[in-house]
């Protein structure tokens, strides 16, 4: 039966709300990015032309005719896309959503309803919606459950309608959501099927719908899919594993992120859901020790997750190649939602952190800055400068330029719906009391130029960040009484200062720093987050990188890109000189590098000696590091981020857990 409850909008209009948490994320209308800044551009270019290219896409190919195709009865002779395409719709539904409730916008609005009406003329009577089985000419409903995604699909339409009933209250497409996933509890319930999807999503899906429309059943429903997980029940087809689907070993009894990156994260995230809804306090450290255990051993330093193409999956504890890097876009957009759900459930600043690292490293990398072209996977070293097509569907998630679209495209609306609902990781209320402090804490965590509402506190945020490392936060609105204010210092931050209000500057340590004071309006609060670009050593254990390093600056991973040798050199030829600190120049820094003659070679001579190894040297000269996530602006190219140091020999500096 289905829910009779209805819903307006919410002030929590944003992806995650914990009803019992003691923190929140600011509503996606509360945190204004301004046009001119980093993330501010970005949003802006996603709302402009990122939906209606995803929406051209799905359109051109046939994906949303699959819908159409149901509606109308008829019988499936070939269908466009993989199984899964339908979720690219919901994720799509999903962006426009969270865009139309930051900005008014009545042509997407049009576009929007009109989607949903197709979507909903698809619904079987009993709820269940799908395009790949269950009707004329297709395989029967769930007779696929380890490759079928009917329920993962299911999933991203179910968090497509939290972002709407968040923004606009009940509609079409809440109504529509409501009815898929009464159709799961009844099908998948504890009397019905005792199965689970091969793509976890369904589980996050179901915990925050049931959150926002106040039906615990689906809360139950999730936990039941996290419960039922790891104990082999999915046929496993040829060349894969239990591992892939994360069907090996229970939530609860794991150590680290293993198999398939994406999936393992989704279901990472849907577990935090019902642990903290739950109160399952062992859970919840359970899934606390596997995200320090793959953050410290199975994450690059771009925050990218997934080191194998094989399975799109994690490797053993160390296995990082840089060449043969997957770090999927997507896998990043699901760290993101891992992390910040630890965040709310924890209020620890290193969940933050992280989310900074891969915002800037991963997704800020995929799309182009027209937003219609993108990177699938993000490899730290790109040897060829393969180009990709430009006005076509590239068949590989790999290649050294952006591609419109993909065979499997979910990284584009990805990217567009992280995008889209930006601002609610932007800042959170604290109301968790810990003693040094009453009432609501103002927790400003990632720093762009704007305007921020956070609980009873308005703040105006002037920065540059990340090309510069000064944020001024003036405070418009504030209680009469004292109030706190709360900023991130960044792990890599160790030399930043901190000015309150009519007091001297002093240092803060990375972590989080306090600001608490009966506010005025004007009062301005400064943090200066010295952005001194930085040498970066691999753990040794790490054998692909031993005796290279990286150079980060702020929290931009910089990289050399072929674009910026002299003359025939190849990014192969370089090696860095780390007696010399790296200096700032531009978004960037520049190295004393040297570069390899190659006249000194000896043909055909294979490459190795006797004799301990050193570069053939040609000279020192000035080479120019861009930030990771514009690299292959300027054309097709080779790339590296971590490059052998001069003397060749092995780092020895310790890692700081990133």
């Amino acid at each position: 039966m289905a829910s009779s409850s209805t819903a307006t909008p919410s002030s929590a209009a944003v992806p995650v709300a914990p009803e019992n948490s003691a923190r929140r994320g600011t509503a996606v209308a509360d945190v204004r990015l301004s046009p001119n800044g980093f993330w501010g551009r970005r949003q802006e270019v996603n709302g402009a032309a990122t939906l209606a290219h995803c929406l051209d896409w799905i359109e051109r190919l046939g994906w949303l005719e699959n819908i159409d195709r149901v509606a109308r009865g008829e019988v499936t002779v070939e269908r466009a896309g993989w199984q899964f395409s339908d979720s690219e719709i919901y994720k799509l539904l999903e962006a426009m959503a969270w865009e139309l409730g930051r900005r008014d916008d009545a042509e997407l609005e049009a576009t929007f309803a009109s989607v949903v009406a197709r979507v909903a003329a698809a619904q079987d009577d009993d709820g269940y919606l799908g395009t790949a089985f269950g009707h004329p000419g297709l395989p029967p409903r769930y007779s696929d459950l380890a490759m079928g995604h009917e329920l993962y699909n299911m999933g991203h339409l179910l968090q497509a309608a939290v972002a709407r009933v968040r923004t606009a209250g009940d509609d079409l497409l809440v109504e529509v959501a409501r009815r898929a996933a009464d159709h799961i509890c009844r099908e998948f319930g504890g009397d019905g099927r005792d199965g689970i999807c091969g793509h976890p999503e369904i589980e996050v899906g179901l915990a925050e719908f049931g959150r926002a429309v106040g039906e615990p059943r689906y809360l139950a429903q999730a936990r039941l899919f996290v419960d039922r997980r790891g104990h082999g029940s999915l046929p496993v087809p040829p060349l894969q594993s239990a591992e892939y689907f994360q069907d090996d070993t229970p939530v609860i009894d794991a150590e680290a992120l293993r198999g398939h990156a994406v999936r393992a994260l989704y279901l990472s995230a849907g577990a935090v859901d019902v642990a903290v809804h739950d109160g399952d306090v062992a859970l919840l450290d359970a899934l606390r020790g596997q995200w320090d255990h793959t953050v410290e051993r199975r994450t690059y330093l771009t925050g990218g997750m997934g080191s194998r193409h094989q399975d799109e999956g994690f490797g053993d504890d160390f296995e990082l190649p840089t060449d043969r890097a997957y770090c999927e876009t997507c896998a990043g957009v699901a760290s993101v939602m891992f992390s910040w759900r630890l965040y709310l459930a924890t209020g620890e600043v290193r969940y933050a952190d992280l989310i900074e690292r891969t915002l800037f490293n991963v997704i800020a990398t995929s799309p182009a800055a027209d937003g219609r072209s993108f990177f699938y996977a993000n490899p730290l070293h790109q040897r060829e400068a393969g180009a990709v097509p430009t006005d076509g569907v590239n068949a590989r998630a790999e290649g050294g330029t952006r591609a419109p679209w993909f065979e499997v495209s979910c990284c584009p609306t990805n990217v567009a719906r992280t995008f889209a609902s930006l601002p609610a990781y932007v800042a959170a209320v604290d109301s968790s009391g810990d003693g040094s402090t009453d009432g609501d804490v103002a927790v400003l965590m990632q720093y762009a130029d704007g305007r921020a509402v956070i609980g009873d506190v308005v703040l105006d945020v002037q920065t540059r960040y990340p090309d510069d490392g000064l944020i001024r936060i003036t405070v418009l609105e504030a209680p009469d009484a004292e109030s706190t204010l709360r900023l991130r210092v960044p792990a890599w931050a160790s030399d930043a200062v901190l000015t309150e209000p009519g007091a001297e500057s002093h240092p803060v340590a990375p972590g989080w720093a306090d600001v608490r004071r009966a506010f005025v309006s004007g009062d301005v609060v400064t943090l200066d987050l010295r952005l001194a670009p930085r040498f970066t050593f691999p753990d040794p254990r790490i054998d692909a990188v031993r005796g290279t390093v990286a150079v980060e600056r702020g929290p931009l991973v910089l990289c050399l890109e072929s674009t910026d040798l002299p003359g025939d050199a190849t990014i192969d030829d370089v090696s860095v000189d780390t007696t010399s600190a790296p200096i700032a120049s531009g978004d960037g820094a520049s190295v004393t590098a040297i570069v390899a003659d190659p006249d000194e070679r000896t043909p055909g001579a294979l490459p190795f000696t006797s004799a301990p190894a050193t570069p053939l040297r040609a000279g020192a000269t000035e080479l120019a590091l861009v930030p990771y996530h514009r690299w292959a602006e300027r054309g097709p190219s080779t790339m590296r981020v971590f490059i052998p140091t001069a003397d060749g020999t092995d780092s020895t500096a310790a890692t700081d857990g990133r």
